[in-house]
């Protein structure tokens, strides 16, 4: 698997005419060597494969790595690394600018002496967009897991507890069945709160007649799962099922039409338009998803501001939401991968307004 997301990757380091790329990156160097310690350097040349890391790591990485040189650096690797491009006759060296600091290109570039620095953005990450069927089944799995955790909590949420103690309950129950941690800090917002897109869990009692909202999800095996659902502790009143049956009515729709061939905007659309044909377009403030992985965030986009076309093997959230202050907010979110026809929707946490209590 890696050897060839290394091959892939030697085409893109040809497009852009570099001889090598440094990666640096925790969740790049995962998915390019299939370690998962939390030091090291993979160095792909057009010939070769590095990995450099220190004496903590050797075991473990030559254990893991398959098709890498893996090399035991000193105090300092970037030393290591220059012996080896000087040795190839390399004089440029890509690196990921977007996760350097200016303070480490200063020191990378007198350490490195005549080789020179050229930025490269996204490489790995442009590979990373679409996944495999081994990604695939990862993700899926940790899909079914927060599906289990929102069955599992909506039978503990009750009135009177504490936004933090649902949150730990959720927590445990993902790594209690396997999750490495939860993907993010767990959101749950209840009554006015509910209303902040990203209201982390605070020490709130949760009331009687009010939304909760829940997103999280579950970081399993690299890979993390997003789901939001919102309920309502008690009886919901008019205007707690207009805005949910509002959001559900987007979201649906969006499900029903995302495609292969279509651009994040496009889908973005999908949804902000019923939002908009309803009142309430000024209470949707941001994107209607986001591409998810190895990391929460990461491309492409479903936003305004998005003209990337959405191909096979991409995952995506799907979470339009209203959010009135002073009230209280609604979002609704599933996983999904975009397939060769359609797409296929990873998460199935039903979807019909719960009322708990």
């Amino acid at each position: 698997m890696t050897i060839d997301r290394v091959k892939k990757l030697r085409g893109l380091l040809d497009e852009k005419g570099l001889e090598a790329l440094l990666i640096a990156s925790p969740y790049n160097r995962r998915y390019i060597t299939g370690f998962t310690g939390s030091a090291g350097y993979a160095l792909i040349t057009s010939a070769e494969s590095y990995f450099l890391t220190d004496f903590r790591y050797r075991v473990q990485a030559a254990e893991q790595l398959t098709g890498f040189q893996v090399i035991e650096h000193g105090t300092s690797p970037l030393e290591e690394i220059r012996a080896l491009l000087e040795k190839s006759g390399i004089r440029k060296l890509g690196f990921e600018q977007e996760h350097v600091s200016y303070g480490e290109f200063i020191q990378w570039g007198g350490l490195l002496g005549g080789i020179e620095l050229v930025p490269a953005a996204g490489l790995v990450e442009k590979l990373r967009m679409i996944k495999d069927e081994a990604e695939l089944q990862i993700m899926q799995e940790a899909a079914d897991l927060a599906d289990r955790t929102f069955k599992h909590i909506t039978g503990v949420l009750a009135t009177g507890m504490r936004e933090t103690d649902i949150a730990l309950e959720m927590e445990v129950f993902m790594r209690s069945h396997g999750a490495t941690s939860s993907s993010f800090d767990t959101i749950v917002a209840s009554g006015e709160r509910s209303a902040l897109p990203h209201g982390v869990a605070s020490g709130r009692l949760i009331g009687v007649d009010e939304f909760v909202k829940l997103d999280f999800g579950a970081y399993y095996n690299g890979y993390c799962s997003d789901l939001t659902r919102t309920v309502v502790i008690g009886k919901p009143s008019e205007k707690h099922k207009e805005i949910y049956n509002i959001v559900l009515e987007a979201q649906l729709h969006a499900l029903e039409h995302i495609r292969p061939g279509m651009s994040g905007l496009e889908a973005d659309v999908l949804c902000r338009d019923i939002i908009a044909k309803y009142g309430y377009g000024d209470n949707f403030g941001h994107g209607t998803g986001h591409g998810l992985g190895m990391e929460i965030h990461e491309a492409p986009r479903l936003s305004r501001l998005s003209d990337t076309i959405l191909t096979p093997g991409m995952t995506v959230t799907v979470e339009p939401g209203i959010y009135v202050p002073g009230f209280g907010g609604v979002r609704i979110e599933d996983d999904i991968v975009i397939t060769e026809s359609g797409i296929k929707i990873l998460t199935s946490s039903p979807k019909d307004l719960i009322c708990l209590g």
